[in-house]
């Protein structure tokens, strides 16, 4: 047990030091996602549209090499077509949020010259609008989202970041409730409410000062 309390008190003692003498960067990063919607129900036909992300951002480069962390606080509009397969009726479906990624990273490359990295970690989303009230259903965004992040990177003379990534939605991130079925539609649904994810493909660049 002793040791056991050793070990832990080093551990703290040490991510201390390292959080403490931690070079942070502040900067700004934008991007285009293109959005993969997945809907529980057939009764769509869904077509992937491009959107995209602006905001802040934070970078923590820790004294261990190569390990890092970054952290944002970005507008994120993400948009994607859906068809009503019964009355061939399209409709655009925009997601406007709020997300602050979390990403843990670790570099290689050649030091404040150039580098590449890979990337994990948690996003949330909270959403700022794109409810829409149509003649057939009801569509509302959940008001907050959880997702995660995995992607690649490089980063040039230290200030110039390029970065790709797949955002993965953990759980629904809208419902839509029907209002007005026909009958063609109540046969390919098997409830009156149905719920999408949205996943998406995002490439962003970030300049940090």
């Amino acid at each position: 047990m002793r040791k056991l309390q050793v070990i832990l008190l080093l551990a703290a003692a040490f991510l201390f030091t390292s959080t403490a003498t931690a070079q942070v960067k502040f900067g700004i990063k934008g991007g285009v996602d293109v959005t993969s919607i997945k809907l529980n129900e057939s009764v769509f036909d869904e077509n992937n549209r491009v959107g995209f992300y602006v905001g802040p951002t934070l970078k923590f480069t820790l004294p261990l090499v190569g390990l890092g962390v970054d952290a944002s606080a970005l507008y994120d509009q993400r948009s994607a077509n859906v068809e009503n397969s019964s009355t061939k009726t399209e409709t655009s479906l925009d997601q406007k949020q709020i997300a602050v990624p979390i990403n843990f990273r670790y570099s290689v490359g050649l030091g404040s010259l150039a580098n590449s990295f890979v990337f994990a970690g948690p996003q949330f989303g909270f959403n700022v609008g794109g409810d829409k009230k149509l003649s057939e259903y009801d569509w509302k965004w959940k008001d907050s989202n959880f997702s995660v992040n995995v992607g690649l990177g490089i980063t040039l003379v230290n200030h110039l970041q390029l970065n790709a990534n797949y955002n993965i939605a953990c759980g629904k991130t809208g419902d839509a409730t029907w209002s007005n079925t026909s009958e063609t539609v109540s046969k390919s649904v098997t409830d009156k409410n149905f719920h999408a994810r949205y996943n998406a493909w995002q490439i962003g660049l970030a300049y940090y000062f």
